[in-house]
């Protein structure tokens, strides 16, 4: 199963937008996507911390209500969506791989599993893994993968993944090419996968994130 990057399906499809996801499940796909959580508790679908690369605004997520970041954001004509605006428009029909960016406290993590209890779709996935052992442990049944990035070794990607409540891995494409990393009896996804010529060499044997193909 392949995944479309933060929604970009093309460059005509900026990411974390509702118009790039509904663009992705049109095209038959699933997304991975990033979450954050305002001021307010609301979860919101949007990469960085703050709104400087996008907005040109050094203002941090946590300090502002949805309010203010929809204000700002749809001035940009780049409305940064609402988590459950999301899962609405997926119909419970697409993959939705959920990046989880900060750490987020046991009471966030209950509210986020309470809002997304009737999509069944739902991965949850961190490079904070903090947050995938806090999910299980208040419901052990949650779809989770973990997440890595170089330089982390083998050896610790291997135990990790030996956690039988864990279901997929998160890998960076450099680690395609690892032989003790494709024999790992878990789900892995490899990204981000930005050119068709990568696409077309790995997307038979592999789940891919990919964008921009």
């Amino acid at each position: 199963m392949h995944l479309i990057h933060r929604g970009i399906v093309n460059k005509k499809y900026k990411e974390n937008l509702l118009k790039s996801f509904k663009q992705s499940f049109k095209k038959g796909y699933g997304i991975e996507t990033d979450i954050h959580v305002t001021k307010d508790g609301e979860f919101i679908c949007f990469h960085d911390f703050t709104l400087k690369r996008t907005f040109k605004k050094n203002l941090s997520i946590k300090n502002l209500n949805y309010s203010k970041i929809n204000e700002i954001s749809t001035k940009f004509n780049k409305p940064i969506p609402l988590l459950k605006d999301l899962l609405k428009c997926s119909k419970n029909k697409y993959s939705l791989h959920i990046e989880i960016k900060p750490i987020f406290s046991k009471p966030l993590l209950k509210k986020l599993l309470k809002e997304t209890s009737k999509f069944t779709k739902s991965v949850f996935i961190s490079f904070k893994h903090e947050n995938i052992y806090n999910l299980l442990k208040i419901k052990k049944n949650t779809k989770v993968g973990l997440s890595f990035s170089p330089p982390t070794s083998i050896k610790e990607i291997t135990e990790k993944s030996n956690n039988k409540n864990i279901n997929c891995l998160i890998l960076d494409k450099s680690y395609l090419k690892n032989k003790n990393i494709k024999n790992l009896k878990i789900e892995k996804y490899y990204y981000t996968i930005k050119t068709k010529l990568e696409f077309k060499k790995y997307n038979k044997k592999n789940n891919l994130i990919f964008e921009n193909i």
